[in-house]
């Protein structure tokens, strides 16, 4: 049976080498800082997961990316993970809140939201994505999305990319077909059906926008750039109530 992977990357003591090939599983090294809401969750300064800034105090990633809120760092405006370019901006966390119905079997609710433990400083290189609202248009298989992160640049590999890469996927409507009844109404599918195109290990809680807007969480896939299993993600426009709950009511809370 195919390996079921949750896109978190696990091996914490990792080597960064900057002689790989320029290409990521079908993407490329970003123009750095050009995707502005993009965060590194690292733990002792070692990035494990992705996550998305989608305001001042908050960033939304997958729940599980959980770790306590005493040992995650947040960083934004992160490119090099070896390097410090002095444009990055390191915060504690406060709190972390993760989606009540997450389920670790089937990772449907995967979501997470992790309160810094002060505003974050909006400038050229760091600034929240939108999320969708009930005006925004339906994807369909016309669409194309942009997923990010320092994941692996090739399956099976255990060292990360120690730049930041994107990679523009398709919108797979209908992924039941694929995965059956283990991809849920909370979850959406995008990749390509020719493969060579996907997140992959320590992409996990990374953002994939569509239309400009945060539509998805890198949740999980089995195996990466599979062309009979598009990568799946947590389903933003389900969770919007939530978010915006915890939100407002969290807001004057540490």
């Amino acid at each position: 049976m195919a390996q079921t992977w949750g896109r978190m990357f696990f091996l914490l003591t990792f080597t960064i080498q900057a002689t790989w090939a320029q290409r990521i599983i079908g993407g490329q090294e970003v123009v750095p800082h050009s995707i502005k809401h993009q965060a590194s969750l690292q733990l002792d300064r070692m990035h494990y997961c992705g996550g998305t800034l989608i305001n001042q105090l908050w960033v939304l990633s997958a729940a599980h990316c959980w770790r306590p809120s005493s040992v995650i760092q947040v960083v934004l405006s992160e490119h090099n993970l070896a390097v410090e370019d002095g444009f990055e901006q390191v915060y504690n966390v406060s709190r972390v809140i993760t989606h009540p119905s997450f389920d670790s079997k089937t990772y449907n609710g995967d979501a997470m939201l992790l309160k810094l433990s002060r505003p974050a400083m909006l400038n050229a290189f760091v600034q929240p994505a939108p999320l969708p609202d009930m005006d925004t248009a339906a994807l369909d298989s016309s669409t194309s999305c942009t997923v990010s992160g320092w994941g692996v640049t090739r399956i099976y590999s255990f060292y990360l990319s120690p730049v930041l890469r994107s990679v523009d996927v398709d919108f797979i409507p209908n992924c039941q077909m694929y995965y059956g009844l283990r991809v849920s109404q909370n979850m959406i599918c995008a990749g390509s059906r020719f493969g060579g195109r996907d997140s992959c290990q320590g992409d996990s809680g990374g953002p994939l926008t569509c239309n400009g807007n945060l539509e998805g969480i890198v949740s999980w896939g089995i195996g990466c750039a599979n062309p009979y299993y598009p990568g799946v993600y947590t389903k933003v426009r389900n969770y919007v109530k939530w978010i915006n709950m915890i939100i407002s009511s969290t807001d004057t809370q540490p």
